[in-house]
């Protein structure tokens, strides 16, 4: 009986010391290595960052290219530009400017 006891503790040693390289390989890996878990954490978040900043960005040039294309196209819109963003009048006109 107590050969088949220390067979079964050799075979548990074993297993318990493949069971251990494993996970020191994995603590090694996600852990402690140049690509740990908190590393991948901060990368992710900083991609999800800067893709919703491209979106934004996005939308902004697309509403820029329609007020470039309402300037280049339409003479009411020119002087609506140059009217709200230099302040620009007529010689017979008095602007009031009201701020928010």
């Amino acid at each position: 009986m107590s050969d088949r006891t220390s067979q079964i503790i050799r075979k548990l040693s074993r297993v318990n010391a493949y069971v251990v390289v494993v996970a020191f390989f994995l603590f090694i890996t996600f852990v402690v290595g140049d690509s740990n878990l908190y590393k991948r954490y901060t990368y992710d978040e900083k991609i999800r960052r800067l893709e919703r900043e491209i979106r934004h960005y996005k939308k902004e040039i697309e509403t820029d290219r329609k007020k470039l294309d309402d300037i280049r196209t339409n003479r009411e819109g020119l002087e609506r530009y140059a009217r709200e963003e230099f302040y620009m009048k007529r010689a017979n006109e008095d602007v009031f400017i009201i701020e928010d």
